[in-house]
């Protein structure tokens, strides 16, 4: 008898987040349907069975309704969508019941207006506020006189965070907001951001090193029940104290899943969560972040870990649950070897971190974001494309 071929999995955006599903799902004989920006590192994967890059020029919102809602497209029915950036949750909250309706696609759990408002960083900290987890003291802003009627009241260094970090990333590209030591450099750096129309607000920066960080991942059914339960932190960054990981670690931290329980609980929210706090060494709490409704950069390493959510969550969506688990490795590693060097380097310069220290640090096995010798095409595209910038 022959065996019939498994639900495809399409992915929408993204990039090394886009890569491990489709790893994930491709080892397992699940096609995978990648639609994202041309660059994206998963298009070049031996696990990918077919490519839909986003025309230039065009908005990906209007591109994946084109995509999905036109019925252009018959060989994507029958199919499950998973979404790894925030252009993609965007289209998945405002098209949830469109893509329902037609029968094709099965999609996440989500409630479709609560994951529209938390793409509002702001939003993210009141819910958390309402629930009772600590957040970073912040000000609202919609004007420039909002800054200068609470001058006296700003602790630098402060930053001026996005309500909604995928349209600021246009404008800025590669950053998660901008820091600012002094009142002079806020203004300016605030009259800029209001006249490309960000919508941001004013946040303090926690004091302490990148080692405070650490994450929660989970997935919620509509009943309330969680899969499953992961922790990691990060050794470093860069830039330092305000860039992407460089280095992440797993390890089970009871207190870090706790306060994201009660984030993800206390607002009722059902769906893939991820929410990350920073101990703050005044009052030892841990404060929010931020917090995301889709798969992370630092996907790799859950499913290195011995997590593999996002298999956890197709089969889950197909009728098949597994019981609730926090069964993973402790202390396996990501490391992005060129981001960390930057990293290494800046913490070298202010006398933080010596190269015996860097070296020891890295002296481990490592986990890899990008590169695998079963898949090296995405790894070698990648060294092509660093070399003709």
């Amino acid at each position: 008898m022959q065996k019939s071929t498994p639900m495809p999995a399409l992915i929408l955006g993204g990039q090394e987040n886009t890569l491990s599903l489709t790893r994930s799902f491709g080892k397992r004989g699940i096609p995978v349907y990648v639609s994202s920006r041309p660059s994206c590192m998963a298009n070049d994967s031996r696990y990918v069975s077919k490519t839909y890059p986003i025309t230039s020029g065009m908005s990906p919102q209007a591109f994946w309704s084109e995509l999905l809602l036109s019925g252009k497209h018959s060989e994507l029915k029958n199919t499950m969508i998973f979404a790894c950036n925030d252009d993609a949750l965007e289209f998945m909250a405002e098209h949830k019941a469109d893509l329902v309706a037609t029968g094709d696609y099965i999609v996440d759990e989500f409630q479709p207006e609560l994951l529209k408002s938390m793409l509002d960083k702001q939003q993210t900290l009141e819910y958390a506020t309402s629930v009772g987890c600590s957040i970073p003291q912040f000000w609202n802003v919609s004007d420039i006189s909002d800054i200068e009627a609470i001058a006296e009241k700003i602790v630098f260094p402060a930053m001026i965070k996005p309500i909604h970090s995928h349209k600021f990333q246009r404008v800025y590209p590669g950053k998660k907001y901008l820091l600012f030591n002094d009142l002079d450099a806020l203004f300016s750096g605030a009259k800029t951001a209001l006249a490309n129309g960000i919508e941001f607000m004013l946040c303090e920066m926690i004091p302490g090193s990148d080692e405070q960080l650490s994450s929660y991942y989970t997935y919620i059914d509509t009943n309330g029940n969680h899969l499953f339960h992961f922790t990691k932190r990060v050794i470093r960054r860069f830039p330092v104290n305000h860039g992407g990981g460089s280095y992440h670690i797993t390890e089970w931290l009871p207190d870090t899943a706790a306060e994201g329980r009660k984030f993800f609980d206390g607002i009722n929210y059902s769906g893939l969560g991820n929410i990350e706090f920073k101990r703050d060494l005044r009052d030892g709490k841990l404060k929010v972040i931020e917090c995301n409704a889709r798969y992370t950069a630092a996907q790799e390493l859950i499913t290195a870990s011995g997590l593999d959510m996002s298999f956890l969550i197709y089969e889950h969506l197909l009728g098949r649950t597994r019981p609730e688990t926090r069964d993973f490795k402790d202390f396996v590693r990501l490391w992005l070897p060129k981001r960390d060097y930057h990293a290494y380097k800046q913490l070298r310069s202010s006398g933080q971190l010596t190269s015996l220290q860097w070296l020891k640090s890295i002296c481990h096995r490592q986990t890899f974001s990008c590169f695998s010798l079963t898949d090296p095409m995405p790894a070698l595209q990648q060294t092509v494309n660093w070399f003709k910038r």
